[in-house]
């Protein structure tokens, strides 16, 4: 079997990272979402609290409106001032993403994987979904808060989430023309969802 890669692109609620990891064990390859900080760290040997504090950094700021820094590959060497920027920091994960495509096949939850990945044979990029009424529900569930508290925290992440992505790729996050399988939550279970994407993968030859 050649390799491939599983990127997961999804709604806060819709169990898309549950879906990858069920994917992940049914295939026997390795699931990563934010270990990849902790491995870009190692890689750059900037401190993973900068990597996850980047993100922090970047949920308050405006800066999503007024520019853009797409990802052509590129690295800031340790000499600059901008090695520890954001751009940077991205681009280290980026980085470590494309080794371990180079090595291993393996599912990833977001981190912009189905852009930073796109040129890498047997990438299959999906895209969870579902409701706003299910996904509330099931964050409500999840994070024992009240529905209107969940209704918020998945109004601002997916706001965060749009606009992260549009601002390291150019792409607006839920173009279906960005990738091979989207997938409603709402209408399957994680476990159906999951087959979904295995049988998939099967008609494509990748498995």
């Amino acid at each position: 079997m050649s390799r491939f890669v599983i990127t997961i692109g999804r709604y806060c609620g819709s169990g898309g990272s549950s879906v990858g990891r069920l994917v992940a064990e049914k295939l026997g390859v390795n699931f990563y979402d934010k270990a990849l900080l902790r491995m870009a760290s190692e890689e750059s040997g900037i401190s993973e609290e900068l990597f996850a504090q980047a993100d922090e950094k970047l949920k308050s700021s405006l800066v999503y409106k007024v520019s853009r820094q797409i990802y052509k590959g590129e690295l800031i060497p340790p000499e600059s001032e901008d090695f520890t920027s954001n751009r940077n920091l991205f681009n280290y994960q980026a980085k470590v993403l494309r080794q371990l495509a180079e090595k291993e096949s393996f599912v990833v939850v977001g981190r912009c994987s189905d852009f930073v990945l796109k040129d890498i044979p047997g990438i299959e990029r999906v895209f969870i979904c579902a409701d706003n009424e299910t996904c509330v529900r099931r964050e409500a569930d999840r994070m024992s808060v009240s529905y209107r508290e969940a209704d918020n925290r998945c109004a601002k992440l997916n706001k965060y989430r749009s606009e992260y992505h549009r601002y390291y790729t150019g792409n607006e996050w839920t173009d279906p023309r960005n990738y091979d399988l989207m997938i409603n939550t709402s209408k399957v279970s994680y476990e159906e969802a999951a087959d979904l994407i295995v049988e998939h993968m099967k008609v494509r030859g990748l498995v």
